[in-house]
């Protein structure tokens, strides 16, 4: 027996105006750097396809910590260059600067006064068409690789280790953790009630886990000192997979659902093109009452997308409903964003099932928290 609930969804493809807002917490004598390093961080920016505007605001209770807001036309060009290797090279002289930070991003739903007035043709009516419905739960997930033949060591070092306590404050717990692999691509899930960046930090302190990262350090292929806090910001940075679109409809028995990873590799600067055909499909399978996905969450960065699903039964039962690729025209769009030589790029309905066994990822451990 299934029930119908209410739409739960996200998404960075909906074409309203986004607002950034950055706080940041300076080091003593470092405001003279600190200035030199936004003005060139500023005039880069500037150039950035999709940007509006910024601007730099100093708090007038304590001098140290600043606020820098910025506008852009929608979320697709900021996530773009916010997960560049140009943005990293861009900021880093901007970290000895500063002692934290704090990152957030918003759509736009509503807006007063003559400041609309002043915004390119191109910006306008670019406002969030109504509130949506969320679940209280933050999706964030990271990504790096190993070196190839050390996989079944990873695998083995990631499954092997004792959670780390859910309750991180008052406010902040953590919900759910997955792993997955994909040759020798990890990726890393997390769901978190309350304040993701408070619950990240939570999880990097604990003993348990800071001796699973020590233990894959020798294995991975990008080397990182978790000791050093460039270091260490440097490879996080690098691995972040953000969330570009989630929805869950939950119709269906949660003992029945089971947890999935699909691994997409598009082609060279098609993946939030790629991202947005997923998240247009799962918002049909929403509205679908035979589709086996009861929700799908897409992480996308640079030309890595990767697919979270929770479904009903083995994907490849029904390729093409899981895949929301049915019918021809949907197949070649499809096949037109992948990269041909890391996927096994489909052609027609039948070879969906071909596709989803070269795409779906293993999973290597899936946790959720004791409830409270």
């Amino acid at each position: 027996m299934t029930t119908l609930s209410e739409r739960i969804s996200q998404s960075a493809f909906d074409g309203s105006r986004l607002r950034i807002v950055l706080l940041l917490d300076l080091h003593d004598g470092a405001q003279k750097q600190f200035l030199e390093a936004y003005e060139d961080m500023r005039n880069q920016v500037a150039s950035v396809p999709g940007h509006i505007s910024d601007q730099l605001c100093q708090s007038i209770e304590n001098p140290s910590q600043w606020l820098i807001t910025s506008e852009w036309e929608s979320a697709p060009p900021f996530l773009a260059w916010v997960n560049s290797e140009e943005h990293v090279k861009t900021v880093q002289p901007l970290h000895s600067c500063v002692r934290d930070t704090r990152s957030l991003r918003y759509s736009i739903l509503r807006e007063t006064g003559s400041a609309f007035d002043a915004l390119p043709e191109s910006a306008k009516g670019g406002l969030q068409a109504s509130p949506r419905l969320g679940d209280g739960v933050v999706r964030h997930a990271l990504t790096f690789t190993v070196r190839p033949g050390t996989e079944e060591i990873v695998a083995k070092i990631l499954a092997d280790y004792d959670s780390p306590q859910a309750r991180v404050d008052e406010h902040t717990r953590l919900r759910r953790t997955s792993l997955f692999m994909h040759g020798n691509r990890v990726v890393r899930a997390v769901e978190v009630e309350g304040d993701l960046l408070a619950a990240l930090r939570h999880v990097s302190r604990q003993p348990e886990v800071r001796a699973v990262e020590e233990a894959i350090n020798p294995y991975l292929e990008q080397d990182r000192d978790l000791t050093d806090p460039n270091s260490a910001r440097m490879f996080f940075t690098r691995a972040a997979l953000p969330t570009v679109h989630h929805v869950t409809r939950g119709r269906h028995n949660p003992d029945e659902i089971r947890r999935h990873a699909l691994f997409y590799q598009a082609k060279e600067g098609c993946g939030m093109a790629l991202a947005r055909l997923l998240a247009g499909y799962d918002e049909e399978a929403a509205d679908d009452t035979t589709s086996p996905i009861d929700s799908s969450t897409i992480f996308q960065r640079d030309d890595i997308v990767v697919r979270l699903l929770e479904a009903v039964g083995p994907l490849d039962a029904q390729a093409a409903q899981a895949v929301g690729v049915d019918g021809p025209g949907k197949v070649a769009r499809l096949g037109r964003l992948l990269d041909e030589d890391a996927n096994a790029v489909p052609t027609n309905d039948r070879e969906i099932s071909r596709f989803i066994t070269h795409a779906e990822m293993k999973l290597i451990t899936d946790r959720r928290a004791a409830e409270s």
